[in-house]
């Protein structure tokens, strides 16, 4: 799973996730996650069902009172007329939100949090402004090699278009740590409508930015699994609150109804890829799981611990193991005119290398059995009946990961350009890594791959049309991709076979588809590079702490209207 671009990440719409699977597979009628039982955790405080309308303010700022109003006040507010939402109803709406999160989480806000409005033309606006950009052409190159790899996003789409297109009609809000403040997406900012679930949603964000500030180095992730790791706690503790909220409304608490169009007239799912839906996904579904897992039992305290120590894989929120990944040191062996991507880029990963974890490469799997039948894994196990779980991204050929670096590589320059990568993967054991091995190998076959008389791989037209050369060597599986195969012998030669005789595939069309020495980061730089650690603000998904967190409209399981 990798960022949309070096700066943003969108709250996805796992609804219409849910949607595209039931209109375009035999897949359960699953529109939302199961709903959690009403009865309060055993560490919420105790609530009243009593009107609180009369309920004197406090003397000082209290958890579960804020600007005027306590968190189980009922206030005049209804967005479902014609003018929608005014002034004073925004301001109430906002602070008995702001009151209910305090009282959930049993921690105090600093200070109001802003809330404007923008509509969807002036989001898109902002977006498109944002995207011309030098560095961010570089990063979708490299992006898209990263994608490629994973087998979600073909050469015909490219990574840039398959993220804008999957997550650009989605984005219902989004908080951002550099202003202070929190922007919802309506059709109307002159009558504006807010979703419950939005609101509360970014206001947990906004918590979390007083509390621990999220514009620091700590919540930026040098890698795609880096920042799914790190989500795990930022996203997993807003979607948990969330859930909790929505436990309470019309059965404790009087909710704001929400008319159906808050989410500011997002798109369909015609667009959708829903590998990387599934991808970005994860850590709204596993991290309020592993949330939930800690503060029952620990309390708060336990979670603020984890939250300033993020995890370090996707690993560890998927299986709440504190296991580490190991290192992997690695050579650039390249010949003829084959090279990495800049490692002094702080955009490009970490040293010109990305690690896509756990998470992704089970999506990878999914999305190649959901859409082209791989034999890989079993689709419909994707969903999940546990409590605060949306999807599940435990299966047997990616479980035992123990961590893996994918190096771009390139020819050529612009437009004449050829590119490639090495993708080294460990696994637990041994057994591990056959099971990945071999299941790849099935995957290939998915896009009728031909075996060469001397062990390459070639899947002859297509999206992923290219060479490969699968490597196993105990834990460690190394993947080397190439558009030929002599090409694939010149960026890995260490461990590819001389390409003679002539394979039995001459060509490789395409088309367009649907869609050793090494430093303290496991990477040797090589000769003429540098292997220090660089900076990496421009890594990751980066929006939930470099800029914004994003909330899509139509969470069905989110959605306490």
């Amino acid at each position: 799973m990798r960022r949309t671009a070096p700066s943003t990440i969108a709250r996805l719409l796992s609804v219409a996730f849910a949607v595209a699977l039931v209109a375009t597979a035999a897949a359960p009628a699953f529109a939302a996650a199961p709903q959690p039982s009403p009865a309060p955790a055993a560490h919420d405080a105790v609530d009243t069902t009593v009107a609180q309308t009369d309920r004197p303010d406090p003397d000082t700022d209290v958890i579960g009172w804020e600007d005027g109003y306590w968190h189980n006040e009922t206030i005049d507010v209804d967005q479902t007329d014609a003018d929608a939402l005014n002034d004073s109803e925004l301001e109430a709406y906002v602070a008995r939100a702001m009151a209910r999160v305090e009282y959930l989480r049993q921690a105090e806000f600093e200070s109001t949090v802003p809330v404007e409005v923008m509509s969807r033309e002036q989001y898109r606006e902002r977006q498109a402004g944002s995207a011309n950009d030098a560095n961010r052409t570089e990063f979708n190159r490299w992006n898209d090699q990263v994608w490629e790899g994973l087998f979600i996003v073909g050469e015909s789409t490219g990574s840039g278009d398959a993220l804008s297109e999957t997550t650009g009609s989605s984005v219902a809000g989004f908080y951002e740590p550099a202003r202070d403040q929190i922007t919802i997406i309506t059709p109307d900012p002159d009558a504006p409508t807010v979703s419950n679930a939005t609101l509360i949603h970014e206001l947990v964000h906004a918590l979390q930015d007083q509390r621990y500030d999220l514009t620091n180095e700590t919540y930026r992730g040098a890698t795609q699994d880096g920042d799914l790791a790190i989500d795990g706690v930022v996203e997993g503790e807003a979607n948990y609150i969330e859930a909790r909220y929505s436990q309470r409304c019309g059965a404790e608490w009087d909710c704001v109804e929400t008319p159906s169009a808050s989410s500011g007239g997002g798109g369909g799912g015609g667009g959708l890829n829903l590998g990387v839906l599934l991808t970005l996904l994860n850590p709204y579904s596993d991290g309020p799981v592993y949330v939930n897992e800690i503060v029952e039992e620990g309390g708060w305290d336990a979670f603020e611990e984890r939250f300033e120590n993020p995890p370090a894989s996707s690993e560890q929120v998927i299986h709440r193991t504190d296991e580490e990944p190991v290192p992997i040191a690695f050579t650039d062996e390249a010949t003829g005119e084959w090279s990495t991507f800049p490692r002094d880029n702080p955009q490009l990963g970490q040293n010109g290398s990305d690690t896509v974890g756990e998470a992704s490469i089970y999506a990878m799997f999914w999305y190649q059995a959901r859409t082209y039948g791989a034999d890989t894994v079993n689709v419909q196990g994707l969903f999940s009946d546990q409590q605060y779980d949306l999807y599940n991204y435990d299966a047997a050929p990616s479980a035992g990961w123990a961590n893996d670096r994918l190096f771009p590589y390139r020819t050529g320059t612009d437009d004449d350009a050829d590119y490639g990568y090495v993708w080294v993967t460990e696994w637990d054991t041994e057994q591990d890594a056959q099971e990945f091995h071999d299941t790849y190998l099935r995957m290939l076959e998915a896009h009728d791959v031909r075996e060469t008389d001397t062990g390459y791989h070639v899947v002859p037209s297509g999206p992923f049309a290219d060479a490969f050369y699968v490597h196993l060597d105990g834990t460690r599986v190394t993947i080397v991709n190439g558009p030929t195969v002599e090409d694939v012998a010149q960026i890995r030669p260490s461990i590819a076979p001389d390409p003679t005789p002539t394979p039995t595939v001459t060509e490789i069309g395409t088309d367009d588809g649907t869609g050793d020495a090494s430093d303290d980061s496991g990477v040797d730089a090589g000769a003429g590079d540098t292997a220090e650690a660089t900076e990496t603000s421009g890594a990751g998904f980066g929006v939930l702490v470099a800029l914004a967190a994003l909330a899509v409209a139509g969470l069905v399981a989110r959605r306490r209207d």
